[in-house]
Parts: structure tokens; C-alpha cells; sequence
């Protein structure tokens, strides 16, 4: 230790020396004139910082071994064969796409499962990709199973960088069906024709069915709901006080026996979610944050994957789902209601509902001055009757004999679709109005029918008449909570 502490003051002895003699050295220099010594004052001391910095250096070198850096492996090079061809070599780095994006998977029954995701788009047009399911029982005495995967494809082409994929895996008999518990693993490769297939084969852990948790009296139970509404995806600066209607008048139209599933794809803000907390609280609404798929680029939010992994999480809960928008209001007549609708079309798997587009900017001039304080269907009341146009349809499915769906409607199911509905239910599409954050009414007419903007439109008060039992409702269920909602 004292050998030590006489290193340690020789060397302070020889630094202080060392700074004295500089501090000395930089002193004299500055009565130096320039003509005499080119090197002036400053570039001296930036010198000497740069010493400085260099004995730093060397001091943390002596501290630390270096770090060793990883040279790639050099790629192929283009060579030529004996036949004097040049043979060149392709050399990828990266990946354009994933394989496979999942987003859920669910059991469809004691034998079969869906696994619901995103995949790379040319691939699944241009390519061959395969798909292989795999039962894993948690016993492990009892062998594994192994069946291909059926792949479907329900985004009718509108995919970007991504396409929707719903792979179905229905096993050749029930994979433990007494709750014994296992795991479903999907094996996906790029190509069926890819020669060393083991080295580009994903294998991917679909789901983990622990012992006991399976339950097969669900598959044939009666479902929890009469009606589930299945929601696309939710984005953009959307109107609390537009969403706040649609939820009350929708809660009333399906009754206690529904529910709604809201995905959150970035509208959801701080306003919209205090509007949809209290329908939450009483129970009508699940709110799911599916933020993190706008990391895949998709159509529109990735929707087609929302809706079917909605249909298969909820497919044993419901008797009908609904797809729809928070735009559009489902009407029945008043001498019908939503139950005797659904009974009168019972044959059927799916039926669609037929468009009555409103105008987003039209009011009645004797609603002047009032129009801030009504709700959207009463202030909105002319609705478009141009002919010779296609207008999107939306639907309703009984999910148990749905395999895959859509947006518009289902192309995988079991039985029939009817689309002549008009007479028994319709939706009015409030188009433009969701985002729009202040009183929609810009232009104020009086007349029942009128031209705008080259668009032939009638007066239509349909939705008018149910909105004060609408608000009527909404206080008695929830309270007050809403009355002040900004726009």
C-alpha cells in the first residue's frame, strides 16, 4: 500500500511539472507576433485539447480489450461453368413481408380450429404457400396429429402489402375432447415446392389449450347473446357526440340481449372513450386496442381481419352478428321489431340490408338556430334517390355456419343468403358525418324534394320520430353522465 502512495504523488509530480511547463510555453506565445509564428494561440490550444483527448483515449484503452466486429459472410459470386456460362448469384438480405402475422385462434368445435392473421399478399397470389396443423396433446403419452391447413382468403383482393388469411384446421376426429388440454402449432412455409422445406418452415404456436379449461358443452349451448355487433375498425378524429347516438340508439334497437365490440384502431381518444365507458360499465360494450396492426399495411386498418377474428372469438356467443359501421343506423318499421325480423329470415345463414343514404349537409330551414343541440337523425333528414347506383350492402350472419366473412358480406358459410330485405330492414348511412367535429348542417332548405350539387334528394323524417324516446332511454340507462358531449 505505501509503494502505492509513493506512485501515486511521483506521478502527480511529473503531471504537475508537465502543466507547468505548458501553461508557461502558451504564455510566452502570446507575445509571439503572428509574422513570426504562423501557428497562432487558438490552433495551439485546440492542439492540445486534441492531446488531451488522445491521452484519454489511450487510458481507456488500457481499461478495456477492444470490441471485435462481425464481418458478414461474403455472399455468393457469379462463376462460369465449364460450357463457358456465366452463372450469377441472387442474394437476398431482409424480408419484404412476414410469413404470417397472427391475431388469433380460436376452436370452431371439437375437431376443428381457425387461426386468423395477415401473410404476405404476392405470395398468397403469385405463390404456392402451405399451411400444416399440428394437435400437440398435453399428455404425452398420446400421439400428435397432423392435418393441412386449409387457407381462405375472405378480403376479395383488396389487401396492400398484406392479404387477410383464415386457415382452418379441421382434424379427422376430436383432438382432446376431454379437456385433457394440448396445443395447436401452425407449420407454414413459403412454398409447397421449396426443396429443403424443414429450413424455410415457420413453425408458429397458434394456441394453448391448459387441461380443464375446454368446456364442449359450449358448442351446442344456448348462446349467451340474441345479437353481437361486430365493429371495423375504428381511426381518425371521430365525433363523440356522433358515437354517444349511435350506441344509444343501437342498445335500445338489438336490447338487453346484445353487445357490441369496439376495436380501437386510433379513434378511440380521451372524448370518445368517456362517451363508450359507461355503456362498458353496464355491460353492452368490449373495447379491444388494436393499434399495434397498423404496423402491417392492409386495407383500411386491416377490417377484414377484425371482422373475422370477431367472428371466430364470439362465434358460440351470439345467434346473429351484425356488420355494420358507426355511420349507419339499422331501422326495422315500427310495426316490427329486431326479433320478429330475425324470425322471418331464421332459414337463412345470412341476410343483407339495403342503403338509404342521407345527405351530410342538408337540414330543414325550420330547424335553423336549433340544429347544435339535435341529435344527427333529427337535424339529417334528406335522403338521396339517384337511381342507376350500386350501393354497399351490409349484413347480418348466424356465426355457427359462418367460416370466414367479409365487410360488405360472408362468401364462406354453410346455407342460403337473402338479399330482398328492403321491406323488413334497411340502414341510413350518415356518410361523412363520423369525423366531422362540428353541427353537420350547412345548407338549410325548404322543400321536400330538391337537387344539390347535381344529387336528387326527398325529405325523409324517419329517424326523426325516434329520437326523443332514444334520449328517454339513454338517461334511464346510464343517467346523465352524456348530456354534455361536445360535437
Amino acid at each position: 500500500m505505501f509503494v502505492g502512495v509513493v506512485w501515486h504523488c511521483a506521478e502527480m509530480k511529473f503531471l504537475l511539472t508537465f502543466f507547468f511547463l505548458i501553461c508557461s510555453l502558451v504564455t510566452l506565445l502570446q507575445f509571439i507576433p503572428s509574422r513570426v509564428l504562423s501557428l497562432s494561440p487558438h490552433d495551439l490550444r485546440l492542439c492540445l485539447s486534441n492531446l488531451s483527448n488522445l491521452s484519454n483515449l489511450s487510458n481507456l484503452s488500457n481499461l478495456s480489450s477492444p470490441v471485435a466486429v462481425a464481418v458478414p459472410i461474403p455472399p455468393p459470386t457469379e462463376t462460369v461453368t465449364e460450357a463457358g456460362v456465366v452463372k450469377r448469384a441472387f442474394n437476398p438480405y431482409g424480408a419484404a413481408a412476414y410469413l404470417f402475422v397472427q391475431m388469433g385462434a380460436y376452436r370452431g368445435g371439437l375437431d376443428t380450429f381457425a387461426v386468423i392473421g395477415l401473410a404476405s399478399k404476392p405470395l398468397h397470389v403469385y405463390g404456392r404457400p402451405r399451411f400444416e396443423c399440428r394437435w400437440v396433446p398435453a399428455n404425452a403419452t398420446a400421439p400428435s396429429v397432423s392435418v393441412n391447413g386449409t387457407r381462405i382468403l375472405p378480403d376479395w383482393g383488396y389487401g396492400r402489402v398484406y392479404t387477410v388469411v383464415v386457415v382452418n384446421c379441421t382434424f379427422p376426429a376430436p383432438v382432446s375432447p376431454d379437456a385433457s388440454g394440448g396445443k395447436l402449432l401452425l407449420l407454414a412455409a413459403a412454398s409447397v415446392d421449396d426443396d429443403d422445406a424443414a429450413k424455410s418452415t415457420e413453425q408458429i404456436l397458434a394456441l394453448t389449450e391448459e387441461p380443464g379449461t375446454l368446456n364442449p358443452e359450449i358448442f351446442t349451448a344456448e348462446p349467451t347473446y340474441d345479437y353481437l355487433y361486430c365493429g371495423s375498425s375504428l381511426y381518425g378524429n371521430l365525433s363523440p357526440q356522433r358515437i354517444r347516438e349511435w350506441i344509444a340508439y343501437h342498445a335500445k334497437l338489438f336490447g338487453p340481449r346484445s353487445h357490441f365490440v369496439i376495436h380501437d384502431a386510433g379513434g378511440v381518444h380521451r372524448e370518445v372513450m368517456e362517451v363508450l365507458r359507461p355503456w362498458i360499465e353496464k355491460g353492452f360494450v368490449t373495447l379491444q386496442d388494436i393499434r399495434e396492426q397498423e404496423r402491417f399495411d392492409g386495407y383500411y386498418h386491416n377490417q377484414f381481419m377484425v371482422v373475422n377474428d370477431c367472428l371466430h372469438r364470439y362465434r358460440f356467443k351470439a345467434k346473429w352478428m351484425f356488420f355494420f359501421d358507426v355511420d349507419e343506423f339499422v331501422y326495422v318499421p315500427r310495426k316490427s321489431t329486431i326479433d320478429s325480423v330475425v324470425a322471418s329470415l331464421s332459414d337463412y345463414s345470412q341476410f343483407t340490408i339495403e342503403q338509404m343514404p342521407i345527405s351530410s349537409k342538408l337540414c330543414s330551414a325550420d330547424d335553423r338556430g336549433r340544429t347544435p343541440r339535435m341529435w344527427v337523425m333529427e337535424k339529417l333528414v334528406y335522403r338521396d334517390v339517384k337511381r342507376g347506383i350500386r350501393r354497399d350492402r351490409k349484413y347480418a350472419i348466424q356465426p355457427r355456419n359462418v367460416f370466414a366473412t367479409g365487410v360488405h358480406m360472408s362468401q364462406n358459410l354453410a346455407g342460403r343468403t337473402q338479399h330482398k330485405t328492403d321491406r323488413r330492414i334497411k340502414y341510413f348511412h350518415y356518410h361523412g358525418t363520423i369525423s366531422y367535429r362540428r353541427d353537420p348542417c350547412r345548407e338549410f332548405v325548404n322543400a321536400t324534394e330538391l337537387t344539390y350539387e347535381g344529387v336528387p334528394y326527398v325529405l325523409d323524417q324517419t329517424l326523426r320520430g325516434t329520437a326523443a324516446s332514444l334520449k328517454r332511454f339513454e338517461l334511464k340507462t346510464i343517467g346523465p353522465r352524456l348530456q354534455r358531449t361536445r360535437q
